[in-house]
């Protein structure tokens, strides 16, 4: 990407790409409404029953009841919000990745990453927007919130990416693209 944009660029390993959506016309798993409804009751049922014997099965075993299979909301915008296209994608990815550079905005694809790095795909850029469709990135809240007010808030894949970037990131929000200085 470095070579590509000819910017400096900080990558970034996302979490689990199962996000919640509350936008207008999607349900919580990002489906459209109206579309597949047979498929989303049979998907109901299994959640359901699943989040019954995990339940059960936790509170045995004193835990608390909880619900397993909620999803946290982090896509949010209007109907045919900007945000949709970047999480349409994300959806079917295997090994997602932010890009950020001071002008672009990439999602990158590796891959599962269960395989032999020597057997896996080369990464794919799957998403692209550049200055001005580029939308605002604030990395202290994990946030990319377009011009239509949409926004997705990134889960990023556990403290080791937390960590690398805070090699790039300071209180107040102030962003050193080539790294923190010593």
């Amino acid at each position: 990407m470095r070579d590509r944009w000819r910017e400096p660029v900080i990558v970034l390993r996302l979490g689990d790409p199962d996000v919640g959506f509350a936008v207008p016309g999607r349900r919580q798993d990002g489906t459209v409404e109206g579309e597949g409804q047979v498929g989303q009751f049979f998907k109901g049922v299994l959640r359901g029953v699943g989040t019954a014997v995990v339940s059960v099965f936790s509170l045995a075993n004193g835990g608390g009841a909880g619900r397993p299979f909620q999803r946290e909301v982090r896509v949010t915008g209007p109907a045919d919000a900007q945000v949709l296209e970047l999480a349409d994608r994300l959806r079917s990815l295997r090994g997602p990745w932010l890009a950020f550079s001071p002008s672009c905005v990439a999602l990158v694809d590796t891959g599962s990453t269960y395989v032999d790095p020597a057997d896996a795909p080369p990464p794919s850029l799957v998403w692209e927007a550049r200055q001005p469709q580029a939308p605002a990135v604030n990395f202290r809240r994990h946030t990319l919130t377009w011009p239509d007010g949409s926004s997705f808030r990134f889960p990023l894949h556990g403290r080791t990416e937390e960590q690398h970037l805070r090699k790039f990131v300071e209180p107040p929000g102030i962003v050193h693209w080539e790294g923190r200085p010593d």
